[in-house]
């Protein structure tokens, strides 16, 4: 099995990450109705790194209905000054342009609630 160069099977990602300001506001503007989790992460950060592949398996369960767009905090700084960001992972729950909810932490099953709560 030959493998393509820049393919790596453990980076299926449904994960959408997000480069600066500009690309989030179309971004949110592309979901449209769906349920949009902005996950707010570092790459040195632990349980960024722990709950970072559970928050992709639920993208990829609820697709239809949600949009995950994650958004590193230092190569983001902007975006996270705008949304107040002081710890890391905290996930903002977005829809139609308007915030519904935040919190912090890698609480897996608050993320599944808060997801379903929304979606």
């Amino acid at each position: 099995m030959r493998i393509e160069q820049g393919y790596h099977p453990s980076s299926n990602t449904m994960a959408i990450h997000i480069k600066d300001a500009e690309d989030l506001k179309n971004r949110l503007t592309e979901a449209g109705e769906k349920l949009v989790v902005i996950d707010f992460m570092a790459t040195w950060c632990g349980p960024c790194k722990m709950i970072g592949p559970k928050l992709e398996e639920m993208a990829g369960e609820m697709a239809d209905s949600i949009v995950v767009l994650k958004v590193d905090v230092d190569e983001c700084e902007d975006i996270a000054t705008e949304y107040n960001i002081n710890s890391m992972p905290t996930f903002v729950f977005v829809k139609s342009n308007k915030k519904l909810e935040e919190f912090a932490g890698a609480n897996v099953d608050k993320l599944r609630q808060t997801i379903l709560k929304h979606k």
